[in-house]
């Protein structure tokens, strides 16, 4: 197998860790695996450098200095695979074959790094290449870098672009938990998760794999995230399944909206798990929610409308704080996935504006961390879909 093994700033933050890491390493390349290694900076390195940056500095010499972090990492891994008779070369910025180049924008020139990344990778018959994550160079040679979570941006490019058959993001935590073990018991290992999953997990604070590292794995690729303390690059931890495509998709069946309103339902603990329950009971899949102030409203197949309606009427007329209950429908939903939307400023806006300015009414808007969800008259679908459509082709 060809792997990349990405080590984590605390993976790497004390000198019996980085033998851990070498061990590790070496096993497997005596079992005749190529093994390419992306490092991470030295535990909290990065952070203390940025931290102590309390003077006036341009962009280049801020990127050099954070640098430093995982120039030293480079160095202390090859000299721990020296003496473990594995042969290594660690690769910097500034080095020939330096593989990752940033254009004049900042980001990632795709066709040189591909280039670049399948030289090394031709290279790596009993020679484990040893890359420093988060860093990139520019076409003159300047010092990038690649943003938080970096090293996994790097880990996974250069696995994708490498051929690699697993990228494995060597970190603190065994897998993808079940939920913080810190704050919840019982939180356990879980085996496979999908991109998508992740991805959402990851937006909303989950700091296992980098949301910026996800767009480049593909189906193909296997990603695996372990423990540093497991010792085997092989086997263990989460592997992340699929690849995250960006999808525009207007649901092809109308819905209905059925809006309950009520005095300060923000404020009424429960009030959505019973009024979801009033509906389950029938088995009525809801396809979206959305709450206001003081209303709630669910979106449902508009074949069931009537009967959601009488379900929902039955809890309004028995529950004080809740005055009515009222349908429209048919309704179209556009849904906007893409893994790269939390990173594209005013996007929301780029979506509506121009579907406003074509006289459209959006009913709703739903989003989520890698989505929008774009609610229309079901007779504005098609215009609003080839709207949605030109703006992201």
């Amino acid at each position: 197998m060809r792997v990349v093994a990405k080590f984590g700033g605390t993976s790497l933050g004390s000198g019996d860790r980085i033998e851990r890491a070498a061990d590790s390493v070496a096993s497997a390349v005596a079992a005749g695996h190529e093994i390419a290694v992306v490092a991470s900076a030295m535990g909290s390195t990065t952070d203390d450098l940025l931290e102590d940056i309390t003077f006036e500095t341009d962009d280049a010499d801020r990127a050099e200095i954070v640098s430093m972090g995982e120039r030293t990492s480079v160095r202390m891994l090859k000299a721990a695979l020296s003496v473990r008779d594995v042969d290594a070369v660690f690769l910097e910025p500034g080095h020939p074959d330096w593989p990752v180049v940033t254009n004049e924008l900042g980001e990632v020139d795709v066709a040189e790094t591909k280039r670049r990344a399948r030289e090394i990778a031709a290279d790596m018959d009993g020679l484990v290449p040893i890359v420093t994550g988060f860093l990139a160079e520019d076409h003159e040679g300047n010092v990038t870098t690649l943003g938080r979570g970096g090293s996994d941006t790097t880990a996974v490019m250069l696995g994708n672009y490498m051929d690699a058959d697993e990228v494995v993001i060597v970190t603190d935590v065994e897998g993808v938990m079940t939920g913080d073990p810190r704050v919840v018991e019982g939180a356990r290992n879980v085996g496979e998760i999908t991109v998508d999953e992740l991805r959402n997990l990851s937006f909303r604070g989950a700091e296992v794999v980098a949301p910026s590292a996800l767009s480049y794995k593909d189906e193909g690729l296997a990603v695996r995230v372990v423990h540093y303390q497991h010792g085997d690059l092989l086997r263990g931890g989460t592997r992340i399944e699929g690849e995250f495509e960006s999808l525009i998709d207007m649901r092809e069946e109308p819905l209905a909206c059925l809006t309950i309103a009520g005095r300060a339902i923000r404020n009424r603990p429960g009030i959505l798990s019973e009024l979801a329950s009033a509906l389950r009971a029938e088995e009525i899949n809801i396809d979206a929610v959305a709450s206001g102030m003081d209303s709630v409203t669910f979106y449902v197949d508009v074949d069931v409308a009537e009967t959601a309606e009488a379900l929902l009427h039955e809890a309004v007329v028995t529950d004080e704080a809740l005055s009515s209950v009222t349908v429209a429908d048919p309704i179209a939903v556009i849904r906007v996935t893409g893994g790269e939307l939390p990173n594209q400023s005013g996007v929301i806006q780029d979506i509506i504006a121009p579907i406003a300015d074509a006289g459209i009414n959006i009913i709703d808007l739903i989003t989520s961390a890698t989505s929008v969800a774009v609610f229309v008259d079901w007779d504005d679908r098609e215009e609003a879909l080839e709207i949605v459509q030109d703006r992201f082709d």
